[in-house]
């Protein structure tokens, strides 16, 4: 008889490296396999457990200011480098890598409303209730008490600033939207659409020639640099506190509300917003996209920070600490990895983007794990399992019962609404969207 032996050198099967590594031929014809969906579904479930497990998204916080943190600002150019202001007018340069300050300064008589970088992030220009607006040289070596190398006294009261992506100018709003230069004591144009003042401005970044601002009328106006009035104006039912442009969608901007929610809308279209993000269960303080464009972050009264994708309604990350009080500022950092939060208990707090990703280097073998378990996630996040483990959080007991208050009020005001359509004429009660009941009126 006759026996044919498979003969395989080992050598073949073996790192250069590591010699414990085998590499074993596989057969991936399906039918060999008749428990691979039964082993993949094992396998996602453990990975999704996993994830929650290693969810622990807070890295560090910036202690140092000597009273609540109003407004913190991200350097253009370099991603270590991150800038914030006090409600006692001191500015402070913090180093993200070192968690330590670099400067500080008593920058402003009372408030700091507002900072920004300049386009190439050499220069910080920062406003204040001193109606003052004062630009800082960030190169400097002097750490202390340094004094700033321009400062410009505005005739009206100031209460945002937000600088050009790439042009020498800034704009601020407060009284009226102004359009500075770096090189001028002037304002070279102003904005105005009727006498209430705006609390809130910010340039676009793709069409830079496109302003935003938030108005104490409840207001949203959007300006064109080009044309000599403003472009259109939409007015809500409750005041918008922040507002902020998608980097990657030119004409989508969100907005944060007094209302306890966020509205995405087409700057082109103002009558009704795209989608309406909820969750939160106090106002609205700050908003910020991610470099991406797919997701934001938002700040509330209710010391939460909230992660959402810009086209779903509920947020799939919330981000808390004991200590924590209201939320004032947040960031995305330019990296995509980072978000930078300040708060009004005098900290500044820095939390991963995604609260499972591991810092540090990874090996081809830990990332070839990674996406493996990402795909097999995907592949099986409509499992019930899955889903539920996947969306669990934690929240803290007064957002849980803030929750259910809220909850028993829509209800209640759904029912009143049912009935008050079942005993009137047809058609005197319409049914309005959540959408549309946001926006009162649009103006052109």
């Amino acid at each position: 008889m006759k026996v044919k032996v498979i003969s395989r050198n080992p050598d073949h099967y073996l790192r250069e490296t590591r010699k414990d590594l085998h590499r074993l031929p596989r057969n991936y014809d399906p039918s060999l396999h008749p428990f691979e969906a039964n082993r993949e579904y094992v396998r996602a479930l453990n990975a999704v457990k996993l994830e929650r497990v290693f969810a622990k998204p807070f890295v560090g916080n910036l202690d140092g200011h000597r009273d609540g943190v109003s407004c913190i600002g991200k350097h253009p150019k370099s991603l270590s480098l991150l800038a914030s202001g006090s409600y006692d007018g001191e500015v402070r340069l913090w180093n993200l890598a070192q968690r330590i300050c670099l400067k500080q300064s008593k920058a402003h008589d009372g408030y700091v409303r507002g900072l920004t970088f300049n386009s190439d992030g050499t220069n910080l220009i920062t406003v204040g209730d001193d109606r003052t607006i004062k630009t800082w040289n960030t190169e400097a070596t002097t750490l202390k008490d340094e004094s700033p190398i321009n400062t410009v006294i505005s005739k009206t009261s100031i209460t945002g600033i937000s600088h050009h992506i790439s042009d020498p100018k800034y704009a601020t709003c407060g009284e009226v939207c102004q359009l500075w230069e770096e090189s001028r004591s002037e304002p070279i144009r102003s904005f105005r659409w009727g006498f209430d003042s705006v609390h809130n401005i910010a340039f676009n970044p793709v069409e830079s020639n496109v302003l935003g601002t938030c108005g104490n009328d409840r207001s949203i106006v959007i300006y064109d640099m080009r044309r000599t009035g403003p472009v259109r104006k939409v007015v809500m039912t409750m005041k918008c506190n922040q507002l902020c442009w998608n980097p990657m969608e030119a004409f989508v901007f969100t907005c944060a509300s007094e209302d306890f929610n966020l509205y995405t809308y087409d700057s082109r279209y103002l009558r009704s917003p795209i989608i309406v993000h909820k969750d939160h269960v106090s106002a609205v303080t700050s908003v910020d996209y991610a470099p991406t464009g797919r997701q934001f972050v938002s700040g509330s009264y209710d010391k939460s920070i909230r992660i959402y994708n810009n086209d779903k309604v509920h947020s799939h990350e919330i981000y808390h600490t004991k200590r924590m009080q209201h939320v004032t500022f947040v960031q995305w950092s330019l990296d995509n990895k980072y978000i930078i939060s300040a708060s009004d208990e005098m900290n500044i707090r820095i939390w991963k983007a995604k609260a499972s990703e591991k810092l540090g280097v990874l090996n081809r073998r830990e990332r070839a794990a990674l996406e493996y378990n990402e795909a097999l996630k995907k592949k099986y996040e409509s499992h019930p399992q899955i889903r539920r483990i996947a969306r669990h959080r934690q929240i803290p007991g007064h957002i849980h019962k803030a929750q259910n208050e809220i909850q028993v009020q829509k209800q209640k005001n759904l029912r009143k609404e049912v009935n008050r359509r079942q005993h009137s004429k047809p058609g005197t009660v319409p049914f309005v969207p959540d959408k549309q009941a946001s926006v009162i009126e649009e103006q052109e």
